[in-house]
């Protein structure tokens, strides 16, 4: 998988306006997984889709009513069976991790990647999404020399506050993926 003008070459676009300029200076140096589904612990469909470019309609489901509004989006989501979307260009700053905190910096959308993974704290991600994840996590160590320590769950930037990727994310088979490569 390569990234050429930071934009992954073997992923589906759907470009969200949910993003704005990183600070001056300012690379990525760091990746958040996080989970999604819509409605939660349901999955396909195109609420994801809808979510990330603001296009959800509040009356399609009770959940979305709180949510519709939001102005949120992820750099890249990875369906069940391991499809890779990319709604933000990683050199942009995406609106993902909300308030947040990583070694005592604030505002970790300033530098970091947020990738999500279809699914939910409880249910196991899948091979497929493992697969997708590792190889995407490779081309962003290659293209923006982002080390293996800085990679981080949303759970871990923002606590108490979000949970995800959850209990069922497996790291060390995540970090023993990435090591073979």
């Amino acid at each position: 998988m390569m990234i050429k003008d930071h934009w992954l070459t073997l992923a589906r676009r759907v470009p969200s306006t949910h993003y704005n300029e990183r600070p001056e200076g300012v690379t990525p140096r760091l990746l958040v997984i996080h989970n999604i589904s819509l409605p939660p612990g349901e999955f396909g469909g195109p609420y994801i889709d809808q979510l990330f470019t603001g296009a959800l309609c509040a009356e399609e489901h009770p959940y979305f009513a709180q949510i519709a509004a939001l102005r949120v989006a992820a750099h890249c989501l990875i369906r069940r069976d391991g499809e890779i979307v990319q709604y933000v260009s990683f050199d942009k700053r995406a609106w993902h991790a909300g308030q947040s905190s990583y070694n005592g910096i604030e505002n970790c959308n300033d530098f970091s990647i947020g990738i999500e993974l279809e699914g939910t704290d409880e249910l196991p991600y899948t091979a497929e999404q493992y697969r997708a994840l590792t190889a995407i996590t490779q081309s962003l160590i290659e293209t923006y020399a982002l080390e293996e320590e800085n990679i981080t769950g949303h759970c871990d930037i923002a606590p108490g506050r979000k949970t995800d990727p959850g209990p069922s994310f497996d790291w060390d088979y995540f970090h023993s993926l990435i090591a073979s490569h």
